[in-house]
């Protein structure tokens, strides 16, 4: 059996393609691999931060589906990456539109008590334009 040398990571904020953090994803040698969806189950949040950063949240009922962008990263770099985002941000499982779950920045739900719902956007680049 192969070993998995890479991980499939769900960016939804500055770590998207022409965003601030692009460039951490590029220093970790991620590879962009296409845009996506999360499934119907998400709020997402504009977090008190400087800069303001994009907090996603899995809903137990309501919540709307959130773009995202897919990144593949060499496993050697994924702990590195992860140890550098601050809280209330994290990695977590996010599930995709089409039932796939994957990897991706997730944010602990006590933030949202001091966030702004930016959901109706429907994603990040969509708020910040």
């Amino acid at each position: 059996m192969m070993e998995q040398q890479t991980i499939t990571i769900g960016v939804c904020g500055l770590h998207m393609r022409g965003l601030p953090l692009e460039q951490q994803m590029n220093s970790c040698g991620a590879q962009f691999l296409r845009e996506a969806v999360t499934a119907a189950k998400y709020k997402l949040y504009k977090l008190p931060t400087v800069p303001a950063k994009p907090g996603l949240i899995k809903q137990t009922k309501g919540g709307a589906a959130i773009r995202l962008e897919l990144w593949e990263m060499p496993l050697a770099a994924f702990g590195v990456f992860t140890a550098s985002i601050p809280a209330p941000l994290g990695i977590g499982k996010v599930e995709l539109d089409n039932g796939e779950e994957v990897s991706g920045f997730i944010c602990e739900g006590y933030a949202a008590d001091t966030a702004e719902d930016i959901t109706s956007f429907g994603g990040w680049r969509s708020f910040i334009s």
